[in-house]
């Protein structure tokens, strides 16, 4: 290839890249460097360093026959976050809409921290709100060999985006399909899930989600007081729910809740017994980690070589 073709191409490959980029900044905030997962992971820093400690960590409940799948919590979990946002009446008016969002069901993205979907029991809709679970002994956190993520006191589970290399294990490792990757964004790509709004349970505040909801569906607090009114409201009323709070043990337990009248398979929920994830793939991540030393062992002494080489001569 001579200079001119050379530099032609070079000029177009760049053109494309800064016109993608542009695009997809105007499309989402996120783009120019994960703010909301950024922002709580140095709120984290902050209150660590001053040495802040809380006595239980927080959990939400979520009661499925309450959700009424006015998708406010998907609204008001974007203009808290700073995702990329639509008017709140477009939300609620989403249900009646053919075709409808509900068509198909949909799993958290770059730009959507929360979901919510519907099933059927028989002719009745039955609407399930999706977020990170926050696991109590988080895969995601297990798979992540440069420690981007964090387990906090608080109950969250928090990622840190300039720790994250993007070999995007945490995906893979995640039972319930929740870390998103932004593909959007040609050239830092990163991370992005719920943070169970840290920055704000560290204020007093209840998340964003659950302060927003009109049915009264979720219940935030400690975990020991959300469990035990979840186990409350299930004996209250035997013939409303099925006798399983889902989250108390799955996967060793999550700060994320649900109860129902549905049996969880049926809804999109994924069958765990109460191993923690971690335990299961600590042997097998302990292998990888061990084969990609092994691996750059050759590159490094090769390097090692031919620098000591240049120096001879």
């Amino acid at each position: 290839m001579n200079r001119r073709d050379f530099l032609k191409k070079a000029l177009t490959i760049t053109g494309l890249t800064l016109m993608g980029e542009k695009a997809f900044s105007e499309s989402s905030s996120y783009s120019k460097g994960n703010k909301a997962n950024r922002k709580n992971w140095e709120k984290y820093e902050n209150i660590k360093a001053n040495g802040i400690k809380v006595e239980e960590p927080y959990a939400i409940v979520v009661d499925l026959t309450r959700c009424i799948g006015c998708r406010r919590c998907e609204w008001a979990c974007n203009e808290w976050n700073k995702n990329p946002n639509k008017p709140l009446k477009e939300f609620e008016e989403s249900k009646d809409k053919t075709p409808s969002v509900f068509d198909k069901n949909r799993r958290t993205h770059a730009g959507e921290f929360t979901v919510v979907n519907r099933f059927y029991e028989g002719k009745n809709p039955i609407y399930v709100k999706k977020q990170c679970m926050h696991c109590l002994e988080p895969a995601c956190l297990s798979a992540c060999f440069v420690d981007a993520f964090k387990k906090t006191e608080y109950g969250s589970v928090l990622y840190n985006p300039s720790l994250c290399v993007g070999c995007r294990y945490c995906m893979v490792a995640c039972p319930f399909d929740i870390p998103a990757y932004e593909y959007y964004d040609p050239l830092t790509p990163q991370i992005t899930k719920c943070t169970m709004c840290f920055d704000r349970i560290t204020e007093n505040k209840v998340p964003a989600c659950v302060e927003i909801c009109p049915a009264d569906a979720m219940n935030f607090g400690k975990r020991s007081e959300i469990l035990r009114i979840a186990y409350e409201r299930i004996h209250n009323n035997p013939g409303r729910y099925v006798h399983h709070i889902y989250g108390e043990h799955e996967a060793g337990g999550t700060s994320w809740l649900y109860i129902s009248g549905t049996d969880f398979e049926k809804l999109g929920f994924p069958k765990l017994d109460k191993t923690p994830i971690p335990k299961l793939s600590k042997n097998f991540l302990f292998t990888v980690k061990v084969l990609e030393i092994v691996a750059a062992a050759p590159l490094v002494w090769a390097a090692y070589y031919m620098i000591s080489k240049d120096k001879k001569r």
